[in-house]
């Protein structure tokens, strides 16, 4: 299995995200998480659409290799903030079931942007909807703590959530990243990815840290062992 590490930039220093999107990328993460919030769905208020696009010519490699922007939209309702992400340069796009009106809806309009779409599901939320859509998804991200703010301690029955979506994804067959949200660090990073996870979004245990890529080499060597 193939592991990616997400830093999300919601623990980032905001004077300088740029700078910080070039280091983390310098320090050896695969992906960029981008997390949306509206103060509406959760009770706090983070980036718009032109900060995405403002971020998107950052998140290369120094050879110029493209590293994917990965959003996670805690917002509601989804559909046009969904596409003007879609337009400011974000690869993948996940949303919240509960809250769309119409989920299968709101993923193929994702996905006739040309960009990746994904559903996110809240601790005390279950899987029932990925029984009707999961043909249709690239994503499925579990979150391991409650969504709104980022430092949180991560929530063990996760675990399980990860197995149930694990044993689905392999079922259908299909290509799905399995990303995992909350509390991640370098000493529960193996137990996530033995439950199934292939795809590690990290905050405060990378952005918190003054060595990135110190931190992501350690999380590395755990999933190695």
């Amino acid at each position: 299995m193939t592991f990616r590490i997400a830093p999300s930039i919601l623990s980032a220093d905001f004077a300088r995200l740029g700078e910080e999107v070039k280091n983390v990328i310098a320090a050896g993460s695969d992906w960029i998480h981008f997390d949306v919030m509206d103060n509406h769905y959760v009770p706090n208020l983070t980036f718009g659409p032109m900060i995405c696009s403002a971020l998107k010519p950052h998140a290369k490699t120094a050879a110029g290799v493209a590293v994917p922007i990965d959003v996670h939209l805690m917002i509601s309702p989804v559909d046009a903030l969904a596409a003007s992400f879609a337009e400011a340069g974000a690869d993948y796009i996940s949303f919240h079931p509960d809250a769309s009106g119409h989920v299968h809806r709101s993923i193929q309009a994702i996905k006739s942007k040309g960009v990746k779409a994904g559903l996110v599901f809240n601790p005390a939320e279950p899987l029932d909807v990925l029984d009707w859509v999961i043909e249709d998804i690239d994503l499925v991200l579990i979150m391991s703590v409650n969504p709104g703010f980022g430092g949180q301690s991560f929530i063990d029955s996760a675990l399980r959530k990860i197995e149930d979506v694990r044993r689905r994804i392999d079922a259908s067959g299909k290509d799905i990243r399995l990303e995992v949200d909350g509390g991640i660090k370098t000493d529960n990073i193996r137990r996530v990815a033995d439950a199934g996870a292939d795809t590690f979004v990290a905050g405060s245990a990378i952005f918190g840290k003054p060595d990135y890529k110190g931190v992501i080499d350690a999380m590395r060597v755990a999933l190695a062992a």
